[in-house]
């Protein structure tokens, strides 16, 4: 390890003795535009007063000049809570396709990252997004193309692996605290991001992949729960039953070694009490989030048309 080295998470991260954060995947980053190939419109804006949460807002141009409204996809990238950004161009590249395939508006969430700012830091600065999203419902909001053109009572969540996990504990939260002028009509969760201290039956007993896992995990949120967290093993949560809505589309790759706690996940919230309807579909021969990295191959393509499938069949 090198001089001066407090600690590695290979490819991901290095932490030095000084306190300095070098993160070693997705730190490139893209300016907003109007994408010509897909004809969406994006901009960027601070979403707090201190300027702490930050977004990314998509809307497809050719709305712009209308009176048309259209549902709004909050949206939560991946990387750990330690990786990538709203402004990475593996996001804006993927946004810029699926708001112009779902036709939709998309806030895609800047929330602070691990180490500097643990867990539950991007929970918090994800639920303030949604309370700053919430606050165009009387169409006087901050952001004139929210107050324009957004339908509020058609929100869907998304997210990738980590991204999927908050989209998860946010829909924990508002089953608690509704947030008044949005009606959640589903969320997606792509690869996501759950653990346990337990493998469970079929899932990787290798100490190399789990210990991957909770080297994470316990960099993103120093705890002695450790994988059992239930913000991170949701069969642990009592809270569960009270997922704060109704429709949820899990995506899993068959390669990916965290796919078996989606298909738990469906298992156990089916179990809880929770009245509403959960699908998960699996993409055969494909890792965790493929269609990221490799966003026009049929499977990536399949998986995108679920996605959009799902947002437009919300009655």
């Amino acid at each position: 390890m090198e001089t001066g080295v407090a600690y590695e998470l290979l490819p991901a991260l290095r932490v030095y003795k000084d306190g300095r954060v070098e993160r070693l995947r997705g730190t490139a980053t893209i300016p907003p535009s109007l994408d010509q190939k897909t004809g969406v419109q994006s901009k960027d804006l601070a979403i707090s007063s201190d300027s702490a949460v930050s977004a990314r807002l998509y809307v497809p141009q050719a709305v712009m000049a209308s009176y048309l409204r259209l549902p709004v996809l909050v949206y939560f990238h991946g990387g750990r809570f330690i990786n990538y950004s709203a402004q990475s161009p593996t996001y804006h590249n993927y946004l810029n396709t699926l708001v112009a395939e779902a036709n939709v508006i998309a806030v895609s969430v800047n929330y602070r990252r691990a180490p500097k700012h643990p867990l539950p830091v991007a929970y918090d600065d994800s639920w303030t997004a949604l309370k700053w999203v919430a606050s165009h419902s009387a169409e006087n909001g901050p952001e004139e193309w929210l107050n324009s053109h957004a339908n509020l009572n058609k929100l869907f969540l998304a997210g990738d692996s980590a991204g999927a996990n908050i989209v998860h504990n946010m829909s924990i939260r508002l089953g608690e605290e509704k947030l008044e002028g949005i009606e959640v009509s589903g969320v997606i969760m792509v690869d996501p991001y759950f653990w346990g201290n337990e493998p469970l039956p079929l899932e990787t007993t290798e100490p190399e992949k789990r210990s991957l896992v909770e080297r994470s995990w316990n960099i993103a949120k120093p705890t002695n729960i450790g994988c059992d967290d239930p913000l991170l093993n949701p069969t642990m949560d009592p809270r569960l039953s009270g997922l704060g809505c109704n429709r949820v589309l899990i995506c899993v790759a068959e390669m990916d070694f965290l796919r078996h706690r989606g298909w738990h996940y469906k298992e156990v919230l089916s179990k809880s009490g929770w009245t509403g309807v959960v699908e998960v579909i699996n993409t055969p021969g494909e890792d965790h989030v493929f269609h990221l990295f490799n966003p026009t191959c049929d499977n990536a393509v399949n998986r995108m048309r679920k996605m959009v499938s799902f947002i437009k069949e919300d009655k």
